[in-house]
């Protein structure tokens, strides 16, 4: 994946994938601690409206969006390496599951790269895949809006 901001999507049957990527100019601790305190992420990301309970390795989280703002997401973070990986999902496979990937991993020069990316896969996909909305907008606000936070003096 380019790490230039801009969404990837991809679409089979029973798996549909987004995910973008982004170098960011900040040391990876700061943008950690961005990610995972759920207080602050309406404060700098635009696409969250809240986040509620702790962003830790097996808690449940409840995220809320303005892309469905009349939806709560209730989600679990699933993996949790401090400063490099984490994982939310929800769902129940084989059904259909939803797994959103944050990764961050050191580039030359410093910089940091940031990388999202979601997977829905499961039965009911082809049924609902229609009435999902495009994440990419949102994919590339949220990696903006993140950038700009971890930069900020």
């Amino acid at each position: 994946m380019n790490a230039d901001g801009h969404a990837r999507k991809s679409r089979e049957t029973f798996r549909m994938e987004c995910g973008v990527s982004i170098d960011i100019e900040a040391r990876p601790e700061k943008i950690w601690s961005l990610l995972t305190d759920a207080a602050s992420f309406p404060r700098w990301n635009s696409t969250v409206t809240s986040v509620d309970g702790q962003i830790a390795l097996g808690q449940k989280i409840r995220v809320r969006v303005p892309l469905a703002p009349k939806r709560v997401f209730k989600l679990e973070v699933s993996a949790f390496e401090p400063g490099k990986r984490m994982v939310w999902s929800d769902g129940a496979a084989p059904m259909f599951k939803g797994v959103r990937t944050f990764t961050l991993a050191p580039r030359d020069g410093g910089t940091i790269n940031f990388s999202m990316v979601e997977v829905f896969s499961g039965l009911m996909l082809p049924m609902i895949a229609g009435s999902l909305p495009d994440f990419a907008p949102s994919f590339e606000q949220y990696a903006a809006d993140l950038k700009r936070a971890a930069e900020q003096g």
